[in-house]
């Protein structure tokens, strides 16, 4: 008996593990980024840390659940400017756009200063050399793009290498970590009588939209997995609550071995990964778990960067219609690396600052587009395939969600919301 194409391709898809989905989306959002939070949520402390993180990581997953709801209407391979295109039209169809670049462009950004001032770090204080961070952020970038030019197999060599370290170094940093957290810390026992943390609550939602961002690849798991929507929804599930976790651990760990005054110098000084894990390796006094956090952020600002540029430059290479051979790949790494690099070498120091640009516009085509796709989607198709949990009620949390998080760092751009420093 023969079997046609179509149906092996059917069988294949079926048969594909929900863990891998799962792991991709871990893999996307647990990166560089999770540096920034217990600097951006020093201000509120532990427990409200936790409650903002649980409310953000429900509402992005409603956001992400939105996106696979308008995405099972259309055939697999659409991705978000084709749905935007068809359910919002043309001016929602260029923001989107705008802002998915802007986000790709000042991640690449963030983490090419991370990377710069980690490697900075690392020469200095392993091998005695002094580099300034503006030479190791362009010399790095350079080596990240000619990965990336030689070839779409040589990136997904390394990314597999450097996802591997990631996460050896991540648990090891917690196994060790752990061993030295202070309950008194965690309460903040040492607090003056008075202390508020709820004024700095808004001024960490864009910090925590970026560490849930992994809406990008809703389309992708849908070509992955056919429209099998208890598939992906279960690859969103576990992937984003396991990120939860880990977070939830990281900020146990670093808000256990630093009090929240001294987060205040941190802040001073940028809060640069390198400033963080100083001050870390300070207050811990063990060599073992110096080399062991520096390991860790080697591999995560590298993975992360990998990663986030991967998209732009094929994001690029679409957009400018490059093409595919050594020329025009080398084109795209030109347009995709330089913009980035060149802004390091001019404000070395600006992690922070960029993560929360990047949930600013990440805000826009993660949480309120996907929102409004979801309310086109239902009045032109109805919910054949998949409806997202609360129904309309749903979409209108989302969308002032989102509203609130634009707001809460133009309001913070502006010094109009208190900032803890």
């Amino acid at each position: 008996m023969t079997v046609s194409v179509e149906a092996q391709g059917s069988v294949q898809v079926k048969n594909r593990s929900v863990v891998g989905g799962a792991m991709i989306t871990t893999a996307t959002v647990v990166g560089a980024g999770m540096f920034s939070l217990p600097v951006a949520m020093s201000g509120v402390w532990f427990s409200w840390s936790l409650v903002i993180l649980v409310a953000t990581c429900f509402i992005m997953i409603m956001a992400g659940f939105m996106i696979l709801e308008a995405n099972l209407n259309y055939n697999v391979g659409a991705s978000f400017d084709t749905l935007t295109k068809d359910l919002l039209g043309r001016f929602w169809n260029i923001t989107t756009g705008l802002t998915f670049a802007f986000v790709l462009y000042i991640l690449a950004y963030a983490y090419i200063s991370g990377s710069a001032a980690v490697i900075s770090q690392t020469l200095t204080n392993y091998f005695n050399l002094t580099v300034p961070a503006r030479i190791t952020g362009v010399l790095f970038t350079i080596l990240i793009a000619f990965i990336v030019w030689w070839s779409s197999t040589a990136v997904g060599r390394i990314t597999t290498i450097l996802l591997l370290g990631k996460f050896i170094a991540f648990f090891m940093t917690f196994a060790n970590l752990l061993g030295y957290v202070e309950v008194d810390n965690l309460m903040d026992v040492m607090a003056p009588e008075g202390t508020r943390y709820l004024p700095y609550l808004l001024m960490t939602l864009p910090f925590c939209i970026v560490s849930f961002g992994f809406h990008g690849n809703v389309p992708s798991l849908v070509k992955h997995y056919g429209k099998d929507p208890k598939r992906i929804v279960q690859c969103i599930l576990i992937g984003t609550l396991f990120a939860l976790f880990l977070y939830v651990f990281w900020l146990l760990c670093t808000m256990g071995n630093i009090s929240r005054e001294d987060f205040r110098p941190i802040i001073a000084q940028g809060g640069n990964i390198d400033v963080f894990i100083t001050a870390m390796s300070g207050i811990l006094n063990s060599a073992s778990m110096d080399i062991i956090l520096t390991f860790f952020a080697n591999f995560a600002v590298a993975s992360s960067l990998l990663g986030a540029t991967l998209g732009l430059f094929d994001y690029i290479a679409d957009l400018c219609k490059f093409k595919d051979d050594n020329g025009g790949r080398a084109k795209t790494a030109i347009v995709t690396y330089l913009p980035p690099a060149l802004l390091c070498s001019i404000y070395p120091n600006g992690f922070l600052y960029a993560i929360g640009y990047a949930g600013l516009a990440f805000a826009v085509w993660a949480i309120i587009v996907p929102a409004l796709m979801a309310k086109a989607s239902r009045k032109k198709f109805g919910s054949p395939m998949f409806r997202t949990w609360g129904g309309n009620p749903m979409i209108y949390i989302v969308l002032v969600f989102g509203v609130i998080t634009m707001l809460a760092h133009i309001l913070s751009t502006f010094n109009v919301l208190p900032t803890y420093h």
